[in-house]
C-alpha cells in the first residue's frame, strides 16, 4: 500500500529530488508519512516527516547531497500512528542498514522480543523495524546472506528494500505478495513498489517473484531465491510512457480518469470484438476454452469497486450464459473454507493485480483445484502471473485513488467475456450481434455524457450541505447504485448507501425527508415501471430526488428535482453508461467541499496488506 523507490548509479549526482520525485509518482497509492535516506561519505544520511511528500522537500530544501545510492518511502500506517518515529526507513542499532518496508509482519511480536533479549535497541511502533534488526542478527560480512536467513523466519508479506555502508554500491531488495519492480537504465539500475516512479528513467525492467531476492548494482541485476537458487529472468517492457501519468491540464487525476472513459473502454475492447458473427475473441484465455465452458460454476472474487463490477458481471454470465455465478468479498473467501472443486472457475477482478486479499483467494482457489482466471488491469502484475489464465483491462494507468475508468473496462470485459461463454452455448448469432453492435456504439454515449458535466456539477453544488445520501437502482444498477454511493463517501466524506430500490420501503425509508438526496438509477429496462413507483414513495416523503434517467423519459422528469440524461442502451450494458454522471457527481462534491480528490483520507490505491 505504501511506496518504494530505490537507486544506485556509477556516479555521484545530486540524488534527493530523483527520490522525491519517484515518491510523488507514487502519491497516488495513499500514505501518511515519508522518508528518505542515502549514502553520504560512507555514511547513512536520513531525512523522515510525518504528513505528505512536499513536507519533507521542505524539510531538505537546503541540502545539496551528491550521492551514487539513495532510497525512499511513503508509509500508509498499519502498526504504529502516523509520526516521524515510524516514517521508513528503519535503521539497526549501529546505523548500518536501511530498510523500507511494504507489508505486514504477522510473527513480528515473537522476534522482537528475542530481539530486545538479545540487546537490540528499537525506536518505533512498527512490525517493520524488526526486519532491519534481524537482519543485522543475521549479519557476518555477508549482507545476502544475512537477508536470506532474516526472511526464511519471517511470517507474513513484505516488499523490501536496502542499502547499507557494508556494501556501499549496492542496493536488496526482496518480495513476498507485495509487489517489486526493478528498471534497467544506462549505468544505473532503480527499484520501486510500481512501474510509474521507473518510468522517466527507464521502461526497460524485472518483476521479482514471491520469495526471490535482489542484488542490485549500477550496471546489473543478480536475483535469487531465499533457498538461494540462481533465477533467469527476461526484462519486460513497461507498457506506459511519462505522458500517462501525468495530468494533462487537468485539476485532478480523477477528472482526466473519468474523461478517457470513452477511449478506455474502446481500448478494452479493441481486437476482440468479431462482429460478423456476433461474438468476441479474447486471446489471454485461448488453451482454456474446455475447460472454462465445462465449469458448473463460476465463483468472481474482488474487493471495493471491482466488488461492484464482479456483481454486474455476475448478471451477465447468467444471464447471457445461463451459468450460476457467485460472488464473493476477497477477504472472507478463504475464510471461510469455500467449496471449491476441478468443476469450479474462480474469476478475481483487481485493478492494480496486487489486491492481497484478491491474490489470497486466488491461491485458495488453486489449492483446491479450482480454474483460476484473472481480470487485471496492470500487466505483471501479481494477479496476472499467478492465474492459470486471464483478460487484461487495458485501460492505462489508473492514478486516481477513487477508481472510474478501471470500473467501466471491468464491466466492459466481463460482458465480452459473458458473450464469448454464451456463444459457446445458447446465446444465439443474433443475439451475440445485437450486443456486440451496442458495445462498439458505447464510447459516443459516453461521450454525450461527459458533455453534460456542467449541468452535473450544478446538481452537485446543491448537495455540499447534505450529511447523507441514498442510490437506488434495480437489476444490473443495483450495482451501480453501490458503486456510486462508494465514490461520494470515498472522496467527499458524505455517508452514501446503496440498496436495490425495492429494499428501501424494508428499512431506509425512514431515513427520507427534506434532508435526504436519493439517487435513483431510472433507466427504461423491465423494471422500469418499479422503479417509478418506487420514486413516487420518496417524493410522497418530501426527499430530494436526482434521477439518472433516458433521454427521452418524461414520466420521470415530472417527478424528479433533478435528472440527468444518458442515451438508452440494452439494460445488460447500461452500468457503463449510469455510473459515470454518479462519478461526476461525487467529483464536484467534493471539489466544492474542498477535499483532497486525488487522495482522499485513510485511502490507498493498492492495497497490499490484508
Amino acid at each position: 500500500m505504501c511506496g518504494i523507490i530505490g537507486y544506485t548509479g556509477k556516479n555521484n549526482k545530486v540524488i534527493l529530488p530523483l527520490l522525491i520525485n519517484g515518491l510523488k509518482r507514487l502519491e497516488y497509492r495513499g500514505y501518511d508519512s515519508a522518508g528518505i535516506t542515502v549514502l553520504k561519505n560512507k555514511k547513512i544520511w536520513a531525512k523522515k516527516t510525518k504528513g505528505k511528500i512536499h513536507t519533507l522537500e521542505q524539510a531538505i530544501s537546503e541540502e545539496n547531497i551528491t550521492s551514487s545510492i539513495g532510497i525512499g518511502h511513503t508509509r500508509w500506517a498499519t502498526h504504529g500512528e502516523p509520526s516521524q518515529i515510524n516514517a521508513h526507513p528503519h535503521f539497526d542499532c549501529s546505523h548500518n542498514i536501511a530498510l523500507v518496508h511494504n507489508g505486514i509482519i504477522e510473527n513480528y511480536k515473537t522476534l522482537k522480543s528475542k530481539l530486545i533479549s538479545d540487546g537490540h535497541k528499537f525506536i518505533s511502533n512498527t512490525d517493520s523495524e524488526v526486519l532491519v534488526h534481524l537482519i543485522e542478527h543475521f549479519y557476518e560480512k555477508d549482507m545476502e546472506d544475512a537477508i536470506r536467513k532474516a526472511l526464511r523466519i519471517v511470517e507474513g508479506t513484505f516488499g523490501i528494500v536496502l542499502l547499507s555502508t557494508y556494501t556501499p554500491n549496492k542496493i536488496f531488495a526482496a518480495r513476498r505478495s507485495s509487489p517489486l519492480v526493478i528498471g534497467l537504465g544506462d549505468g544505473e539500475s532503480l527499484v520501486a513498489s510500481d512501474g510509474s516512479a521507473l518510468v522517466e528513467h527507464t521502461r526497460e525492467v524485472l518483476y521479482l517473484e514471491d520469495d526471490e531476492l535482489a542484488v542490485i548494482d549500477s550496471d546489473k541485476v543478480s536475483i535469487r531465491t531465499l533457498q538461494n537458487h540462481k533465477v533467469i529472468r527476461e526484462t519486460e517492457t513497461l507498457p506506459f510512457d511519462l505522458m500517462n501519468i501525468q495530468k494533462d491540464g487537468y485539476s485532478h487525476f480523477m477528472l482526466k480518469e473519468i474523461d478517457e472513459q470513452n477511449q478506455t473502454v474502446l481500448d478494452s475492447m479493441r481486437g476482440r470484438i468479431i462482429q460478423e458473427e456476433g461474438n468476441v475473441k479474447l486471446g489471454g484465455l485461448d488453451g482454456w476454452w474446455d475447460k472454462i465452458v465445462k465449469s458448473k460454476r463460476f465463483i468472481i472474487t474482488a474487493c471495493g469497486t471491482s466488488w461492484h463490477s464482479a456483481l454486474i458481471g455476475k448478471y451477465l454470465i447468467e444471464k447471457l450464459a445461463r451459468i450460476p455465478v457467485e460472488v464473493a468479498y476477497s477477504s472472507e473467501f478463504r475464510y471461510r473454507d469455500p467449496i471449491l472443486s476441478e468443476n469450479d472457475t474462480v474469476i478475481a477482478v483487481s485493478q492494480s493485480g496486487e489486491t492481497a486479499d484478491t491474490l489470497a483467494a486466488v491461491r485458495e482457489a488453486k489449492n483446491k483445484g479450482a480454474l483460476s482466471l484473472g481480470i487485471c488491469n496492470v500487466v505483471g502484475s501479481s494477479i496476472a502471473r499467478e492465474t492459470h489464465a486471464g483478460i487484461y483491462l487495458h485501460a492505462g494507468p489508473e492514478i486516481g485513488v477513487a477508481s472510474t475508468k478501471a470500473f467501466t473496462s471491468q464491466v466492459i470485459v466481463l460482458t465480452l467475456f459473458a458473450v464469448c461463454l454464451g456463444r459457446r452455448g445458447l446465446l444465439s448469432a443474433e443475439a451475440g450481434l445485437d450486443i456486440t453492435q451496442e458495445l462498439i456504439e458505447i464510447p459516443k454515449k459516453i461521450e454525450k455524457i461527459l458533455k453534460r458535466k456542467e449541468e452535473i456539477k450544478r446538481i452537485a453544488s446543491e448537495l455540499v450541505d447534505s450529511e447523507n445520501a441514498l442510490y437506488l437502482g434495480r437489476g444490473f444498477n443495483y450495482p451501480v447504485a453501490l458503486e456510486g454511493a462508494l465514490k461520494m463517501k470515498e472522496i467527499s466524506y458524505i455517508h452514501a448507501e446503496g440498496y436495490p430500490a425495492a429494499e428501501m420501503k424494508h428499512g431506509p425509508i425512514a431515513l427520507i425527508d427534506e434532508k435526504m438526496p436519493v439517487i435513483f438509477i431510472a433507466v427504461k429496462d423491465p423494471v422500469y415501471e418499479k422503479v417509478l413507483s418506487n420514486i413516487e414513495e420518496v417524493k410522497a416523503r418530501g426527499g430530494w430526488i436526482i434521477a439518472i434517467i433516458n433521454e427521452d423519459d418524461d414520466e420521470v422528469s415530472k417527478i424528479a428535482d433533478r435528472v440527468i440524461k444518458i442515451s438508452e442502451v440494452q439494460q445488460c450494458l447500461s452500468p457503463v453508461l449510469t455510473v459515470i454522471p454518479l462519478q461526476l457527481l461525487a467529483y464536484y462534491t467534493a471539489v466544492f467541499k474542498g477535499c483532497d480528490v486525488d487522495q482522499p483520507r485513510n485511502l490507498a490505491k493498492s492495497v497490499t496488506v490484508e
